[in-house]
């Protein structure tokens, strides 16, 4: 039924955003906080300006190092909870799972602070009790690396899902963060990876105000996040860390932020190092604290660099910027401390160890990774029928490396991958495995049971060595490699103790210096006879074989591929192995494997002889699709995609498997959309899965086994080709996701199936007496199928006929859970800002004219049960920014 005609009355434009009124919590630490400044030295001052700010041992000041990272799921040396990647996250349409999954990893970022007051690691990376997370950036264009890190491409969406994390991340007050969250990366940033830290972005007042800040300005003024991070790129010849227009006029100004804003790692320095808009160092750090930055995150930190607060001294001393100001800044940053507890005096930080990987989060990881799957075909295979003979087939079908995403922690519980989780959810079929060959997708940690120590207990044997010399604490500009390079160690290990694998670890152990050497040595033990690719990931590492030298990554940078070697291996031999590794502040390494064959093809169509079904795991790893990676090869370079299909030995073994004639249930794995259209034509079903977390493999099996039934929907548009867009560093949005781009998407927006159906009564529309007030929607949804699931009912708005607005646009969404036949009535509450639009000069209005409003189980005109409405608005309202 459409109700037409409703008018909604005409007011003249709101008042702009004002800041809160200070809370007592927050006066309280305010004042502590400029008490304590006034006792600084200018040295002692400036210091504290970098994110790894030193003890002030004469106050009683711990160090302090703000990088704290847990996107999804705390980053530690012990085990923490891997949760789906935000892109999974974002797919269940689930605001209270999100708040549930950030109060979940909240706690655990709180044991990891409680540890390090433990063991003396303050100071070090993962140790605050703040985080540089969520990223909140637009997934505009698909090939960007980083876009698995988001809420996905549609702005209502992404401000929602974001503020549920920064509420689940600070906790009920926000004056009294438990941990402070810190919305990513302000602002207008998306890639390309290769530009980021020299690219000048222009962007239109239209797309700046419609689709780059809504997200930003909801994470601040409605969670009011504690801070924020600026990006690096420029935004219309400023750089983002020094913007009058993002820092001074929408965040402190409009938006009444009263937090403190820290730099993306090295943005400070790209001012005048990249971007040539400050002369020197010292301008450079002037223009941003001139501009609103409050804490630099500096990558010669990683180094213990000294001389880094040098150039705020001589920015002092120039009067680029005065003592005041630095003053001001510090009384935000020590506020911050003493609202989460890290100092006494306000409130007391609330951490314990017992809360990193509890079992309730481990069940918390595994619902989420359900949620996030979406069911993009299903021509009735699924969910497939106990019994069946089923062949896992792919390069990821036994991968566990693949289900961590970026940005997460080498170590979690033991990942479950889709062939384990098969063998677990359907214990009465015959699930086979069919190894692929030689992959860039290989690469996955050795578990704990293919190891053993000398003495035959699992994991390995781990050595810690100090060195001889106490190193400096900070090293001089250039000098800590030439140091490090002649660094001796004990021949006594402070530390033996037997370990689980081959990770970065020592945050628990206090006897253990921060520039240290380990060695593990034991025995690789293989569960099975066959070829391999073994080897080691990461940097500053060696592996010995059989006591030969086998691996070696003194050439390895950031982010590089394993590296592997191919290898026979037999089962239950017991292989003499020995991984060296030196930690610097910084450590990361891991042992890695992957069962490969080498004849793929004979042994896919032996293995379909005997099956009546192929599951086919298939897609990316976040090793390829990266952050600044140095990775170049066919379909990606630095980290981005250059194409929209899968590899192509993946496209010839999905052509193979399909010559074999049997039905094939597809699994793709990715942080991003890719081109599934040969998918949509040839396989039975499809199963869309991101990076689903540690439990991701039982995840997918209990949808394919009807364990659990799916309700995820695409956050993203997934397109055909590269072709259809407009090119990567163009950040004007005509053309690009399903708000404006014109062609027909492979798969849209906000899809998604069920194992059962859902049907919606017909739309009742109610004004609240004006456009300031906005309207209430209202439907029933019933599910008219023969078993329980959830609902995704997401309500469309499309706008009146005005250059600007875009063609439809996601304004609400509620996941409900409904029994078979269950009618459950939905209520949607819309204010000013989601009935609102933006004019091409870039206001925010409720705009004059005809409106239609849609719920259904996706977009209107997808083929999806949905009812319309409609009402109209009689004079356009402003809005404030």
């Amino acid at each position: 039924m459409l109700l037409a005609g409703i008018a909604l009355a005409p007011l003249p434009a709101l008042a702009q955003s004002s800041p809160a009124s200070v809370s007592p919590e927050r006066a309280r630490a305010d004042r502590i906080a400029a008490d304590l400044v006034a006792k600084l030295t200018i040295d002692e001052k400036l210091e504290q300006l970098l994110n790894t700010a030193p003890a002030i041992d004469r106050l009683g000041i711990p160090a302090y190092n703000w990088w704290t990272e847990s996107l999804h799921g705390a980053l530690g040396s012990l085990p923490t909870t891997n949760f789906p990647e935000p892109i999974g996250l974002a797919a269940t349409f689930d605001t209270p799972l999100v708040q549930d999954v950030a109060s979940a990893i909240s706690a655990e970022v709180r044991g990891l602070h409680a540890l390090s007051r433990q063991t003396g690691r303050m100071g070090r990376i993962g140790t605050g009790l703040d985080t540089w997370s969520p990223n909140i950036n637009i997934f505009r264009d698909p090939r960007w690396g980083r876009g698995q890190e988001t809420y996905g491409e549609d702005p209502h969406l992404t401000a929602s899902m974001g503020v549920a994390f920064v509420q689940g991340m600070q906790g009920p007050n926000p004056d009294l963060p438990d941990v402070v969250a810190t919305p990513k990366h302000f602002a207008v940033h998306s890639g390309p990876e290769s530009t980021r830290h020299s690219a000048n972005v222009y962007v239109s007042r239209h797309d700046l105000e419609d689709t780059y800040l809504p997200a930003f300005r909801a994470a601040i003024v409605d969670a009011r996040a504690g801070s924020v991070m600026c990006a690096y790129n420029r935004i219309d010849g400023q750089p983002a860390c020094a913007s009058d227009l993002l820092l001074k006029e929408h965040l402190r100004g409009a938006w009444g932020f009263t937090g403190y804003v820290v730099s993306d790692c090295d943005a400070v320095k790209d001012i005048h190092d990249n971007h040539k808009y400050a002369p020197d160092a010292a301008t450079a750090v002037a223009a941003a604290l001139r501009a609103g930055v409050d804490n630099e995150c500096n990558g010669a930190t990683l180094g213990d660099t000294a001389g880094l607060a040098g150039r705020y001294r001589e920015a002092l001393t120039r009067g680029f910027i005065t003592e005041r100001e630095v003053d001001d800044t510090l009384v935000r940053l020590f506020s911050a401390r003493y609202r989460n507890g890290d100092l006494p005096g306000v409130r007391k930080a609330e951490g314990t160890v017992a809360a990193i990987g509890t079992p309730a989060n481990g069940a918390l990881a595994l619902a989420a990774a359900e949620k996030s799957l979406v069911l993009l075909k299903n021509d009735g295979i699924l969910p497939l029928r106990p019994g069946l003979r089923i062949a896992v087939i792919g390069p990821l079908g036994d991968a566990t490396r693949v289900l961590r995403g970026n940005y997460s922690s080498a170590l979690s519980a033991p990942p479950i991958s889709v062939l384990d989780g098969l063998r677990r959810a359907m214990p009465s079929a015959r699930v086979s495995h069919v190894a692929f060959g030689e992959s860039f997708t290989d690469g996955d940690r050795v578990p704990t049971s293919a190891l053993r120590g000398p003495d035959g207990r699992p994991g390995l044997l781990a050595r810690y060595y100090n060195p001889v010399e106490t190193p400096p604490r900070r090293f001089e500009p250039g000098a800590a490699s030439a140091y490090i390079a002649k660094m001796r160690y004990s021949d006594t290990p402070a530390v033996t103790r037997q370990e689980a694998d081959v990770a970065a670890r020592s945050l628990d152990l206090a006897q253990v210096s921060d520039h240290h050497r380990v060695v593990f040595a034991g025995f690789l033990v293989p569960p099975e006879t066959g070829t391999y690719r073994l080897g080691i990931t990461g940097f500053n590492g060696a592996m010995k074989l059989e006591g030969k030298p086998f691996a070696d990554l003194s050439k390895s940078g950031w982010g590089s591929l394993p590296t592997l070697k191919t290898i026979r291996l037999q089962k239950g031999h017991r292989y003499p192995i020995e991984i060296t590794s030196e930690s610097h502040g910084l450590s990361g390494i891991d042992l890695v494997w992957k069962r490969v064959s080498t004849t793929p093809d004979a042994d896919l169509k032996a293995a379909a002889a005997q099956a009546d079904v192929l599951v086919a795991v298939v897609g990316l790893t976040s090793d390829l699709e990266a952050e600044e990676s140095p990775v170049e090869i066919p379909g990606f370079k630095g980290g981005d995609k250059t194409t929209l299909d899968l590899p192509p030995d993946q496209i010839a073994m999905l052509e193979r498997a399909r010559a074999t004639g049997k039905p094939i249930v597809l699994v793709a794995m990715n942080g991003s959309p890719l081109n599934l259209s040969w998918a949509k034509d040839n396989a039975a079903a499809i199963v869309e899965a991101w990076y689903p977390g540690q439990s991701g493999g039982l995840a997918i099996a209990n949808v394919l086994s009807g364990k659990a039934n799916p309700a995820g929907r695409l956050p993203l548009t997934f397109y055909k080709s590269i072709d259809d867009l407009p090119p990567f560093g163009d950040y004007a949005m005509e053309g690009r996701t399903y708000r404006y781009f014109k062609g027909t998407p492979v798969y849209p927006f906000g899809y998604g199936l069920s194992y059962t159906q859902f049907g919606y009564a017909p739309l009742k529309i109610e004004t609240k007496g004006n456009a300031a007030r906005g309207i209430r929607v209202t439907t029933q949804v019933r599910n008219t199928g023969a078993r329980a699931g959830d609902e995704v009912a997401q309500l469309y708005l499309n706008f009146p006929a005005v250059p600007g607005a875009p063609g439809v646009a996601l304004r609400g969404f509620q996941r409900v859970t409904l029994k078979p036949g269950e009618v459950r009535t939905l209520s949607f509450d819309l204010s000013p800002r989601d009935l609102s639009a933006v004019t091409v000069e870039g206001v925010r209005q409720v705009l004059a004219g005809e409106y239609r409003v849609s719920v259904g189980s996706g977009q209107p005109g997808t083929g999806v049960a949905s009812e319309s409405g409609s009402f109209s608005v009689k004079e356009a309202v402003a809005l404030p920014k």
